[in-house]
């Protein structure tokens, strides 16, 4: 296949943009031939922005059956990724889903199993994969320079949302409509990185979530939680869409020293000797390991939505490995799943967590839910939920 035939479903504020770069020419050995949107408004954007030979659809059947595309672009609302792809899946296409992967795992799971039995390349937008701050910071782990895992500590609070955001449509901020809030849009990357950069899942979760702390919403707008590891390592995950100013600090601790990443800039607090070595040997009391104070110069790049689509698509046209596997995507959604959870039963949950019991208990802030919107501002935007 020397030129991929690509279609995008969903045209909202992340949707739009994907349009926009592949219109443009910017994905090599691609070619914008579909867009799907029940969204008059967002079709009409779509006239307006578009090649004339591109075709429309306003149906997401017709869209799979007829469009003639040999990958998809999912960039619609969180519950649907798992059913759109596996309708992909099924009709023999390549597809690329926006984050998060879904909202639950059951549906994530099958989603994964569609996948492999296609054989079809399955990638996930977690464009943060692609930072090099990030590439760095997970090189570094990987290649054993900072030794066992002892801590990790990530405060990321630094998306700020005031309730406008919040009122822009009537389904974001709502366990129907999105099926969580902080942890599945602004901080799920974070959730991502946590465990791509470490190479390491926790291994039980205790977590407070707060409904609606900062702003008039149903869903958590702040979280707190505490992991464990299966080595005996510790970690705390932040997060929060009501503070300012805000923090985005990333702690990694081993046994060789500490990573500290903060303002977009990487320090590695490296040993002489490893701490544990250090400890064993040492006969003078209060003292302590040396070490050197490396400061890694690293430009952060935050956008790279279309490294991610390059890499997809040289994994399709050339057989290049994937930097984000879609399988991967099940990973931070895991994570979520578990401080969701350990949050409603006030208890520690165990990872992997009951599939079931997490669908169970979602259902029910579904079923019971009582929460009215006052203020919406626009409640037929077509959006994906991940800003």
């Amino acid at each position: 296949m020397s030129l991929v035939k690509l279609g995008v479903i969903g045209i909202g504020n992340i949707g739009s943009s994907h349009v926009q770069m592949l219109n443009s020419g910017q994905i090599n050995g691609a070619v914008l031939t579909a867009v799907c949107s029940s969204n008059e408004s967002r079709i009409a954007w779509v006239k307006s922005h578009v090649k004339s030979d591109v075709k429309i659809f306003t149906d997401e059947e017709t869209f799979f059956n007829e469009s003639g595309c040999d990958a998809i672009l999912i960039a619609t609302p969180h519950y649907s990724h798992p059913e759109l792809a596996k309708k992909a899946f099924a009709k023999g296409k390549h597809v690329l889903i926006e984050k998060p992967a879904g909202v639950y795992t059951k549906n994530v799971l099958e989603m994964n199993a569609a996948a492999k039995a296609c054989g079809k390349v399955f990638g996930i937008m977690y464009n943060q994969r692609a930072n090099p701050l990030y590439q760095k910071i997970r090189d570094i782990i990987q290649s054993g320079q900072l030794g066992d895992l002892k801590r990790t500590n990530w405060i990321t609070t630094d998306a700020y949302r005031s309730q406008s955001y919040y009122d822009s449509s009537k389904w974001r901020a709502t366990w129907k409509g999105e099926g969580g809030g902080v942890l599945l849009n602004q901080a799920l990357h974070q959730l991502d990185i946590w465990q791509w950069t470490t190479g390491v899942m926790p291994k039980r979760i205790r977590s407070v979530c707060s409904i609606g702390k900062y702003h008039d919403i149903e869903v958590e707008d702040d979280v707190t939680a505490f992991v464990e590891y299966e080595n005996g390592a510790t970690g705390v995950f932040i997060a929060s869409t009501g503070e300012a100013p805000g923090t985005n600090r990333y702690e990694i601790v081993g046994d060789h020293g500490k990573i500290v990443v903060e303002n977009e800039q990487l320090i590695f607090y490296q040993l002489i000797q490893s701490e544990r070595e250090f400890n064993s040997s040492y006969t003078g009391g209060f003292g302590q390991p040396e070490y050197k104070k490396i400061n890694i110069p690293i430009k952060s790049e935050n956008s790279n939505h279309g490294i991610i689509v390059q890499n997809w698509i040289d994994a399709i046209v050339k057989g290049s490995p994937l930097l984000s596997p879609g399988e991967d995507g099940v990973k931070a959604l895991e994570i979520s799943n578990a401080i969701y959870l350990s949050s409603w039963l006030n208890e520690t949950v165990e990872l992997p967590v009951d599939v079931d019991q997490y669908y169970e208990k979602l259902q029910q802030k579904i079923n019971s839910s009582t929460f009215e919107k006052k203020h919406v501002t626009n409640s037929t935007l077509d959006v994906t939920g991940t800003h």
